[in-house]
C-alpha cells in the first residue's frame, strides 16, 4: 500500500512539476515569427556590427600610423616631428570621417542575409526569444554602453604595460625584416662566364 502511495505521489509531483513549463510552452511558431525575431536580434546587434566596421576600417590606418611613428623618429628633423605628425594625425582623421560611415552602411546592409541566415538555421524560435529577452535586458544594454570605455581602459593599461616587452622586440623585428628586403634587393653577386669555346 504505501509502495502504491509513495509511486501515486511521485506521479502527481511529477506532474506538477511539469505543469507550468506546459502552461508557459509557447505555440509553435511560424516561419515569419522567426524570421521576425531574427530581425529584432539583428537590430539589437547593430551597435556591434557598426564597432566591427569602425575596427575594419580603422585598423590598417592605425597600423599606418605606427609606421609612421617610427618614420618619423627616423627620417623627420626633431624640429619638425610635432608639426608633421599632426598634420598626418590630421589625414588619418579625414580617412576615417570618410571612410567609416560607408562601411558601417555596408554592415548593416550584409548583417541580414550574412548572419541572419545562421541564426535562423542555428537557433530555435525560443532561444531566438531568450536572445531578444538578453539583448532587451537594461543591464546588458548598459555592458554594451560600457563596453567602449571598457575596452579603452583596458588597452590603455595595456599598452603601458607592454610596451617594455614590444617595443624592442617590434624594433628587432623590423630590423631583421629591413635587413632580409635589402639583402634580397641588392644585385646578385655576378659570377664569372665560363670561358668561351
Amino acid at each position: 500500500m504505501s509502495r502504491i502511495f509513495t509511486m501515486a505521489a511521485a506521479l502527481t509531483l511529477a506532474l506538477l512539476a511539469t505543469t507550468p513549463v506546459l502552461a508557459q510552452a509557447q505555440p509553435p511558431a511560424t516561419d515569419a515569427q522567426k524570421r521576425a525575431l531574427v530581425a529584432r536580434v539583428l537590430e539589437l546587434q547593430q551597435p556591434v556590427f557598426e564597432n566591427a566596421a569602425r575596427l575594419i576600417t580603422e585598423q590598417p590606418a592605425l597600423q599606418l600610423l605606427q609606421q609612421a611613428g617610427i618614420a618619423l623618429q627616423q627620417r623627420v628633423p626633431a624640429e619638425r616631428r610635432e608639426a608633421v605628425a599632426r598634420e598626418i594625425q590630421a589625414e588619418a582623421r579625414r580617412y576615417a570621417e570618410e571612410t567609416v560611415p560607408p562601411v558601417r552602411q555596408a554592415a548593416l546592409r550584409l548583417a541580414p542575409t550574412t548572419i541572419g541566415p545562421i541564426l535562423e538555421a542555428r537557433f530555435t524560435t525560443d532561444e531566438l526569444r531568450q536572445l531578444v529577452a538578453i539583448l532587451e535586458s537594461p543591464a546588458y544594454r548598459k555592458l554594451q554602453q560600457s563596453g567602449g570605455e571598457m575596452q579603452r581602459a583596458l588597452g590603455e593599461a595595456l599598452v603601458a604595460e607592454a610596451r617594455p616587452t614590444v617595443e624592442p622586440r617590434l624594433r628587432a623585428l623590423q630590423q631583421a625584416i629591413g635587413e632580409r628586403l635589402n639583402a634580397a634587393a641588392a644585385p646578385a653577386p655576378s659570377t664569372p662566364s665560363p670561358p668561351a669555346r
